[in-house]
């Protein structure tokens, strides 16, 4: 067998459960043929919580706290960024893609950066520029790719804001994605969008690649390929008719739903209620990362419209599975899908993302098909995405340019390996929500443990006979041992950290 392709298809805030094969009320017919078709890792977590750290890791195989991107508004360095999975695997020979959401660079910044992420500095990169960047020797890229914002006008923007803007109708385009098709009992960031489905990044993301890998790629050379969807992260706008699939009567409410501190460490109530420290941005804080307790009729809203974004990424994604099958190249392609990090989703009354990790937002999907791979067999031992890097030079015959802190899947897939423990990590600035953390998690098959270093607080679950994470047990005599095991996970991380950086915007 000749080296596979490989093809890296993520999301943006899609929890691990959200997957009609997993149980919940959500269409998904092609992720659920993925995972039949493949092997599922039940138990993925991502290396960190937060869009620029995780998403930096999945790149370089390195926890937050050594590539440096510990929070987001820090910009991975070029130097370390080129040396992830893109830049390996283009040295062994493939040719490095990307398509959609990179997230590498900040968007919203305190000064012009240079990055071609960089809202400001985006208008200095000519309309020829396809990278290289980070490694990927071609990109086409979208910038934020949520629609809080509208995509900038030329010349500022990237590819997608090219494409959104060329008939000269983009500002009523922004109208129509603004405009509200139907009540939605006045949940928070939520809509039906009127933005007709054409002009959607989602769909422009699955086009990129489908037109790439008809007429772009070099049939002669090996692809490593990521196609990266902005949604469903929040706001939850949906366009019609996808926004109306999924009745919000009829989708799964969280079993626990009730915003409460009790038994919590100190950092939930401060991270909640508190004051950002960042006075520049501190409005958006509030009024877009901070989701006030909603109603149920209000959240079921907001997971239908959630449920919509899925279920209208899984629609693209079959027409990628299509277009590999149309080309003879799905036998010998490894495709992956994941998601960067997850979202609470009403589950303690809380929506989006934050210091708590919560399963909802810690697990990610995780399904791998291709040459090799098990049909239909579940992992249930922690990993992360942060595997990823070893687990494509391991398939490409490539040596990683970087010494990796994740370590191939392979041996799971293929054999019968096992893991002990995930980790994650966040070193929270006081910037977003007015306290400095650091965050270091462990999870492993039947217990989860956070720690702050800092303050020495902590929080440890038993998820095998407390899976709604109801009771911190982490002052529980009772529970000494495992949290002494778990700590002892915490305290084995490799010694090599870099500083706190310097945040150069909010994200």
């Amino acid at each position: 067998m000749t080296r596979p392709n490989i093809l890296l298809i993520s999301s943006d805030q899609h929890r691990a459960d959200c997957m009609g094969f997993m149980g919940r009320k959500i269409k998904t017919p092609h992720l659920d043929q993925l995972a039949a078709q493949g092997t599922h890792f039940n138990a993925c977590i991502t290396p960190s919580v937060v869009c620029q750290p995780a998403r930096a890791s999945i790149l370089t195989g390195l926890l937050c706290r050594t590539h440096g991107v510990h929070d987001n508004g820090i910009d991975l360095r070029p130097e370390i960024g080129e040396k992830g999975f893109a830049g390996s695997m283009a040295r062994a020979g493939y040719q490095t893609f990307y398509f959609g959401k990179a997230h590498f660079s900040t968007y919203n910044i305190y000064e012009p950066t240079g990055t071609p992420e960089c809202l400001e500095s985006s208008a200095s990169y000519p309309d020829t520029w396809n990278g290289p960047y980070m490694g990927f020797e071609h990109i086409e890229m979208m910038l934020i790719g949520h629609n809080w914002w509208a995509p900038e006008k030329p010349p500022m923007g990237q590819h997608y804001e090219r494409f959104y803007h060329m008939d000269g109708q983009g500002d009523e385009k922004t109208k129509l994605m603004w405009d509200n098709a139907g009540d939605t009992k006045g949940a928070a960031q939520t809509w039906h969008s009127r933005l007709p489905v054409a002009w959607h990044n989602t769909p422009w993301t699955a086009d990129r690649f489908i037109d790439w890998v008809q007429h772009g790629r070099d049939a002669e050379r090996p692809f490593c390929t990521w196609v990266s969807f902005p949604d469903p992260h929040h706001p939850f706008d949906c366009p019609e008719p996808w926004s109306r699939l999924h009745h919000p009567d009829d989708v799964d409410l969280p079993e626990h739903r009730t915003r409460n501190y009790e038994g919590r460490p100190w950092w939930h109530e401060a991270a909640m209620e508190g004051e950002p420290a960042d006075p520049k941005f501190a409005d958006i804080r509030k009024a877009y990362s901070r989701i006030a307790p909603q109603t149920d009729e209000q959240l079921r809203e907001i997971i239908a419209n959630t449920y919509g974004q899925v279920s209208f990424i899984d629609h693209q994604i079959g027409r990628m599975m299509n277009k590999l099958q149309e080309l003879g190249l799905d036998e010998n392609t490894i495709v992956v899908y994941i998601s960067d990090h997850g979202d609470w989703l009403g589950d303690h009354g809380l929506i989006l993302k934050g210091p708590m990790h919560f399963e909802g937002l810690l697990r990610v999907p995780m399904i791998v098909k291709g040459p090799g791979v098990p049909a239909g067999k579940v992992v249930n031992d922690p990993v992360s995405t942060l595997d990823l890097a070893s687990t494509f030079c391991d398939y490409g015959e490539a040596e990683p340019l970087l010494k990796q802190h994740g370590s191939s899947l392979r041996p799971l897939i293929e054999g019968d390996a096992t893991r002990d423990f995930a980790r994650n990590e966040w070193g929270l600035l006081p910037g977003r929500v007015g306290v400095g953390l650091e965050l270091r998690t462990v999870r492993t098959q039947t217990h989860k443990l956070t720690m702050d270093l800092n303050s020495g607080a902590g929080e440890l679950y038993d998820l095998e006979h407390d899976p709604y994470e109801l009771t911190n047990i982490f002052e529980d005599e009772a529970a000494s041992e495992v949290r002494t095991r778990l700590e002892g996970y915490i305290a084995s991380r490799p010694d090599d950290m870099l500083p706190h950086q310097e945040p150069v915007g909010t994200a």
